[in-house]
């Protein structure tokens, strides 16, 4: 108990003392003292004890958790530590925890600190298979590294009953210092864009990020994406959609990814704005699943050419378990809906939703068509030309097709020709618009009105003539968009300056 006391207060024993009545522990004939001699250090025993009450951790700092009592200040000899480390594994043993990965580290000096940090963490919501998870939590002084580290986490907004969530997710962040590690990583995030109440979601979702170095992963990672296309204003939502691609590499997860979606024929401004929206796309493995799946693509009838209109459409069906939802659905098609795989590869270039469609979603269309005298050689054709019919609820069908029945009298054959009458709204454009053809006495098929836009609609209705059924907007990534109209006039024909910016209009 000496050597304690005099490593307590090394300025009144090691110091030359011109008075010794000053000190109200030394008798008043003992002379100064320039050692360490334990007969001048022995009497005020007691009174030192005393006051080093004040020292104790229970302060009102941080009233939220309960503080446990410092000893740290002891120093103990070499067989007194070995002691005592022994003293503590066994105490860990009979809590079931192996304290074997502790050996190399610095341990408390009596096992009341060991027990103190141990309830602490189980009173976060840790358990004893979460210390064995990571025992090198039991390392962490609650006071200098536990305290400090959950009250930043708090005061971000992390709520304190996910935080065992975190700890069990990244349990290093305990050695962390809020200034030197978690701070900086923070202001980064603020940096990207990420909004101040997404932050703690973020960090919940994806806790090695405070582990990261802002200068590394996370800059060059957010500088590729920005380089390949992605807006930097998009950066902060895709954070907080899928963190994740802030710890992947550019070389072995980004660039590979992005460099083989481009040789498929995905342009790389559609590739930045699938980026944009669908992030988690960044996180699909490319030699596990990516390849995969396009392969899978290919054998079931896929054009090459439509691979890059089936990725932009649905991006998430490069990461599905596709092979097997593939066989599924072409055998289902084929069984209830007489489609044959090559109507299906059709319907899917068109529509690659389908593959996750369930089945009893798929049939209440068809069912309600065929209730209607159609065949099904006639309802399977309609579904390869229009497989949005698909998805479709039945109360909207029937309101379409009564009005078509009904009020505009035509005959069923139309809507072999025009399945995609029943993706129109019926309030919005199809009752209106057959209402103004039906004024001006104008015969045309369902496609002539209803596959333009409103601007095209009324060049239609003050032309006059009726210009020919043409198809309506194609898709081809990578090339124009082709509109009808947009060669009515022959090249040879004179026109004047104001025809030829109409009809340029008119084309775009």
């Amino acid at each position: 108990m000496i050597r304690p006391l005099l490593r307590r207060k090394p300025s009144t024993l090691s110091l030359p003392i011109p008075n010794a009545r000053a000190l109200p522990y030394l008798p008043p004939t003992v002379p100064p003292v320039h050692g360490c001699g334990a007969a001048a250090a022995s009497p005020p025993q007691p009174q030192q004890q005393q006051q080093q009450q004040p020292y104790s951790s229970k302060s009102s700092k941080f009233p939220e958790y309960e503080m446990p009592s410092v000893t740290w200040g002891a120093i103990q000899g070499r067989k007194e530590r070995l002691v005592s480390r022994v003293v503590i594994s066994d105490y860990l043993k009979s809590l079931g925890v192996v304290p074997d990965e502790l050996e190399a580290v610095e341990l408390p000096s009596t096992v009341d600190v060991m027990r103190e940090r141990v309830e602490f963490l189980q009173r976060l919501g840790l358990t004893v298979d979460d210390l064995n998870a990571y025992p090198l939590a039991l390392a962490c002084s609650v006071r200098k590294n536990v305290v400090p580290v959950l009250g930043y986490l708090e005061k971000l907004g992390v709520p304190r009953a996910r935080l065992a969530d975190l700890l069990r997710a990244y349990p290093q962040v305990l050695h962390a210092s809020v200034i030197a590690d978690l701070a900086p990583v923070v202001k980064s995030l603020r940096g990207l864009d990420v909004e101040r109440q997404d932050v703690p979601y973020v960090l919940q979702r994806y806790p090695e990020l405070l582990g990261f170095k802002p200068e590394g992963t996370m800059s060059t990672s957010v500088a590729y994406l920005v380089g390949v296309g992605v807006r930097p204003r998009d950066i902060g939502p895709m954070v907080t959609q899928y963190p994740f691609f802030l710890g992947m590499r550019v070389g072995t997860a980004l660039k590979p990814l992005v460099d083989y979606l481009d040789s498929l024929g995905l342009p790389k401004r559609i590739l930045a704005r699938i980026i944009e929206k669908r992030a988690y796309v960044l996180g699909y493995d490319l030699e596990e699943t990516v390849k995969p799946n396009v392969q899978a693509l290919l054998s079931f009838g896929v054009r090459k050419e439509a691979l890059p209109s089936v990725i932009a459409q649905f991006p998430q069906i490069l990461g599905l378990p596709l092979k097997a939802k593939l066989s599924a659905q072409q055998y289902f098609f084929s069984l209830k809906l007489k489609i044959d795989p090559d109507g299906f590869a059709r319907a899917l270039e068109k529509m690659p939703q389908i593959v996750s469609l369930s089945q009893n979603v798929i049939l209440k269309p068809v069912e309600f068509l065929r209730g209607r005298a159609m065949p099904d050689d006639a309802v399977a054709k309609m579904v390869v030309k229009c497989p949005q019919l698909l998805a479709l609820r039945i109360e909207l069908m029937k309101n379409s097709y009564y009005y078509f029945k009904s009020e505009m009298k035509r005959p069923v054959h139309e809507l072999f020709e025009f399945p995609e009458y029943f993706t129109y709204s019926l309030e919005s454009r199809i009752k209106p618009r057959y209402q103004r053809v039906a004024v001006k006495g104008i015969r045309c098929s369902l496609d002539w009105f209803l596959n333009c836009s409103d601007q095209r609609f009324e060049e239609r209705l003050q032309g006059d003539y009726i210009e020919g059924d043409a198809p309506g907007p194609s898709f081809i990534m990578g090339g124009k968009l082709e509109m009808p109209g947009s060669l009515l006039a022959s090249d040879d024909d004179e026109e004047s300056d104001d025809e030829i910016l109409y009809r340029r209009t008119v084309s775009l």
